[in-house]
């Protein structure tokens, strides 16, 4: 078996083919949240001279900052400065801890596949290493958990604040010289798909946790400590 084989061999086994798995999952998690750009239409006609209807449109994206997303206009429709107007809500928080923890995942799993690879002697015949490893798995499981939450009740509110409910939040919609339908807003399935990578990553953290924990002393006590819980007395010379 040549020398690059034998590098692999790690990769082939639970603990670095999970590790390939998260580090995949993880770039389709933050990828699918921070580069998704989209617009929400109404179409807008004057009264009394209902004639055509004109376009306004509010263009969002992460980090979803709604109350910044201005409605924009070819022209001054109806006599509305449509610019001073924007969309509902702020939901930042929870799309950039998401992002955030997604790349920081990314980065782990990059260190983590290196020391499996380069350094696999190194990592099974220390005693912290294997801890550590383990310990950040569980805490990046529950973060998982956390930031998937969050982010899909951001995303649900999202929908909520870009659906035609604005129609019935937007003055300019409410007076009497101006008559608003709406249009289009742009399908959010890339979203969809990131809430479930969020938790398909939680479910391979946890399914993880038990590889690592097996490399750990707490499951594979030292040969040290084996051999004193095995040997007897040392028999006296000459026996």
């Amino acid at each position: 078996m040549s020398a690059f084989q034998m590098n692999l061999v790690p990769l082939k086994e639970p603990l670095g083919f999970i590790k390939v798995l998260e580090w995949i999952a993880a770039i389709f998690s933050f990828a699918t949240c921070g580069g998704f750009k989209g617009k929400t239409e109404i179409l807008v006609s004057c009264r009394p001279n209902v004639t055509e209807n004109k376009t306004v449109t509010a263009t969002f994206g992460y980090p979803f900052r709604l109350n910044q997303a201005s409605f924009q206009s070819s022209s001054n429709v109806c006599g509305v400065d449509w610019k001073s107007h924007v969309l509902v809500g702020d939901y930042s928080s929870s799309a950039q801890f998401y992002v955030t923890f997604a790349v920081f995942v990314f980065l782990y799993c990059i260190a983590a596949l290196l020391l499996y690879v380069g350094y696999t002697n190194l990592y099974r015949d220390s005693h912290k290493l294997p801890m550590i490893d383990f310990v950040i798995t569980v805490v990046a499981t529950f973060l998982w958990l956390v930031s998937t939450s969050a982010w899909a009740k951001a995303l649900t509110d999202i929908k909520v604040a870009t659906s035609p409910r604005i129609v019935q939040e937007l003055l300019p919609c409410k007076q009497s010289s101006t008559e608003c339908h709406f249009g289009s807003v742009t399908s959010m399935g890339s979203l969809n798909v990131s809430v479930i990578f969020g938790f398909l990553n939680m479910i391979l953290w946890g399914g993880n946790a038990w590889f690592v924990y097996k490399e750990t002393s707490l499951h594979s006590p030292s040969n040290t400590s084996a051999s004193h819980g095995q040997g007897g007395a040392v028999p006296p010379p000459g026996m």
